[in-house]
């Protein structure tokens, strides 16, 4: 394959010519650097590159050009290559129509001339996108594949747990593509064992278990050590945060992940509310930041579950699936929650073969040109609504209450408002899913009693979040719902509660057993929001060395 391009585009020869010795003196030895002087030339270029087959991976253009702005350039552009990173290069005086210029024409960052020194005000910017764009490339394909029937709930919960650990795989499903019975036969696997995941060197794996794929994939699956300074159970925000700042600061760390690191935030197609990226940023770019930032400083990964806890002598005893035991001065529990079961007839037995929880991003192409159905009317709901509306025909968001007002942000709601295959139902909830093999049919019951019928092959639920605590130690206070207790909270009737040794009321996040903390949406009263557990998973780490310093 080619290198990838930059393009520089910019009518002032001057400005021109910097611009290419900078790109070139950093990025020359991976990137093709190329360059345009006007907007016509550049699009001229593009569609050369893209009719060769040639990727593009970043756009550099000024705004202000004779014959075609910048930004009418890069909205042209995104059509030829709509996963290109597109820069705009302004005047101090256009920077108001390049902040527009970000929503409008979907451009991924704009940079003020002059840009001196580039280490500082212009490589930074343009590593990030680069890294973005590489991280979502997909060149021709020679890796893993999966051979699998798209509504067998084995083959879903494989594609999303490779989806979910971003581990780049095909997915060939036989009734679409003739390619799969070649595979199959050149593999030697029969029909009666999908899904088959087939690997490059000619090895396969036959209707896989989550643990005996996690370690074929090169996850790590078995702690390296039996001690740690903290073991953080989930590999939501909360615990990438509490893990990069613990062994940033000279902890050694452990996180214990059953699934994939990102929690329910990792599954967001787009959180446009986040600090600090205006042109919004998906949970899986968001969490894999976060995995490279906590490797770096020296996290250790493992994909196990915890099955329970018990403290000795101020030690905590973490119990994995695995049947191992690993020790730790401190605990931080950061599991989570997952999505309520929908509780209507043949939701369960249709599960993974056309129902499912949360936004399920493995299954988006795959609902190419059908009607898909929504559940719910957080944010959650609407940041899948606007992915899936790129793939599906129509979609359909039931929502019970009246309106999205009390349960969604505005910008989301304004973004469902604008686009023209999402219909919003409200006073509507699920009173039946039907279908012999796969979802088929739903029945939807609205405010007046009236029961509608309607046609539907997916069906993806976010109705509100359980907390995964039923494997904690009775020790651990938790809330009827089962949320775990901490700091004020956990003084009721003005008194800790019993079991509590301490000469010392508990910190803030720290629960009822002394050198186990929370953080995140399992803690009770927390707010549901990303920041907000990377926020908490931040300042565990503060609380925990107050804690140690007891000893």
């Amino acid at each position: 394959m080619p290198k990838p391009v930059i393009l520089a585009v910019d009518d002032d020869n001057n400005v021109l010519e910097a611009v290419v010795q900078d790109l070139r003196r950093e990025y020359g030895e991976h990137y093709r650097i190329l360059r345009a002087g006007s907007g016509q030339a550049a699009l001229d270029t593009c569609e050369q590159l893209h009719k060769r087959g040639d990727p593009v991976a970043l756009i550099v253009s000024d705004q202000r050009m004779p014959g075609m702005t910048g930004v009418a350039l890069l909205e042209r552009v995104e059509k030829l290559y709509p996963d290109a990173k597109r820069t705009l290069l302004t005047a101090y005086a256009d920077t108001e129509a390049a902040i527009q210029a970000i929503n409008s024409a979907r451009i991924h960052y704009y940079l003020t001339k002059p840009w001196d020194p580039p280490e500082e005000r212009l490589y930074p910017v343009l590593n990030d996108l680069l890294e973005a764009w590489g991280a979502g490339h997909k060149p021709q394909y020679d890796g893993l594949q999966v051979v699998g029937l798209r509504w067998s709930a084995l083959d879903h919960q494989v594609r999303d747990f490779l989806t979910r650990n971003q581990i780049p795989f095909k997915w060939l499903d036989p009734e679409r593509s003739d390619d799969a019975a070649r595979m199959l036969e050149r593999y030697g696997i029969p029909d009666s064992k999908l899904p088959a995941v087939l690997f490059p060197d000619g090895s396969s794996l036959e209707q896989p278990g989550i643990s005996e794929l996690a370690s074929r994939v090169g996850l790590n699956t078995a702690a390296k050590s039996e001690f740690y300074d903290l073991v953080v159970v989930g590999g939501g925000p909360a615990g990438l945060a509490a893990s990069v700042y613990g062994s940033s600061e000279g902890l050694k760390v452990l996180l214990v992940e059953p699934e994939a690191p990102g929690g329910q935030a990792g599954s967001s197609s787009r959180i446009e509310n986040y600090l600090g990226f205006p042109s919004g940023v998906s949970g899986e770019d968001l969490s894999r930041r976060a995995i490279i930032q906590a490797l770096r400083f020296g996290t250790e990964f493992i994909t196990q579950c915890a099955t329970g806890i018990t403290t000795r002598d101020q030690y905590h005893h973490i119990e994995l699936g695995d049947g191992r035991t690993v020790s730790c001065r401190v605990c931080l529990l950061a599991m989570g929650v997952h999505w309520r079961r929908l509780q209507v007839p043949g939701a369960d037995r249709l599960l993974g073969a056309g129902v499912y929880y949360g936004a399920s991003l493995g299954e988006a192409s795959s609902c190419t040109d059908e009607e898909i159905f929504i559940v719910g009317g957080a944010n959650s709901a609407g940041q899948a609504a606007m992915h899936f509306s790129k793939f599906a025909r129509k979609v359909t968001m039931l929502v019970r209450a009246s309106s999205l007002n009390q349960s969604m942000s505005k910008y989301l709601i304004d973004q469902i408002a604008a686009t023209s295959n999402i219909a919003v139902q409200p006073d509507s909830e699920i009173h039946e899913v039907t279908g012999d093999t796969q979802l088929e049919c739903i029945a939807v019951r609205h405010s007046n009693g009236e029961i509608t019928r309607h046609m539907a092959s997916s069906l993806f639920i976010f109705i509100g979040a359980a907390p995964k605590t039923s494997w904690l130690p009775d020790g651990i206070m938790r809330d009827e719902l089962g949320f775990i207790v901490a700091g004020p909270d956990l003084r009721k009737s003005g008194k800790l509660p019993t079991g509590w040794s301490e000469d010392r009321d508990p910190f803030l996040l720290e629960t009822s057993v002394a050198g186990v903390f929370v953080a995140g949406d399992v803690r009770f009263g927390s707010v549901k929001r990303v920041a907000s557990s990377v926020g908490e998973g931040s300042i565990a780490v503060q609380f925990m060395h107050q804690y140690l310093a007891q000893f």
